[in-house]
């Protein structure tokens, strides 16, 4: 089957943590795949959470992908018939995510990432700020606050760490609005009354 051109893009899907982004990036591929357009799906090798080889969201959807150590191996992981390129928990990349998929792009794929768009002290989380600034599509996800059911868009940390990357899930983090969030409570003293 000879399929057109349509040249290549970038779309980015951001959100706190439950907000959504790899259920979002998974039905995005999973319809590529049920059209017969060619797709890899990439993630962090570190992000070992629910399984190795596959992205996994937290309401247990999966799709298989294939886990990468950087930007320069996922460049080289790429295969040539590949159509769309996904990408998921993309903070956890280093900088050079940028230029891969700006290559990717200008090479006439579909690049869609998924990932934090702010650490927990709610700074920009690279490189997914800067993706955004170059992509043709930006979906920005809201999760439900965990303490009063408003638009969650903070991820909080409620355990105690400096350490910018801690890997965990709802044990470790919230989503919380802007009322409820608190970039410095886990670091707060608990009184057990």
């Amino acid at each position: 089957m000879e399929r057109r051109d349509h040249g290549g893009w970038v779309e980015v899907i951001c959100g706190p943590m439950f907000s959504g982004k790899s259920e979002e990036l998974i039905r995005r591929m999973t319809r590529y795949k049920i059209a017969r357009i060619p797709v890899q799906i990439f993630k962090p090798a570190l992000d070992d959470r629910y399984a190795t080889h596959e992205v996994v969201s937290h309401s247990a959807l999966s799709v298989a992908a294939e886990p990468v150590g950087g930007s320069e191996a996922l460049l080289q992981a790429v295969q040539e018939r590949t159509e769309v390129v996904g990408v998921d928990e993309a903070q956890f990349f280093d900088d050079g995510l940028i230029e891969v998929v700006e290559r990717l792009a200008g090479a006439g794929k579909r690049v869609i990432v998924a990932g934090l768009d702010q650490d927990y002290l709610g700074r920009p989380f690279e490189p997914i700020p800067s993706l955004m600034l170059r992509a043709e599509y930006v979906t920005k996800a809201l999760a439900v606050c965990h303490r009063c059911g408003g638009a969650g868009m903070f991820t909080q940390r409620v355990i105690d760490s400096d350490e910018l990357v801690v890997l965990g899930s709802e044990d470790s983090y919230e989503a919380r609005c802007r009322r409820c969030y608190d970039p410095h409570e886990a670091e707060q003293p608990h009184l057990d009354l």
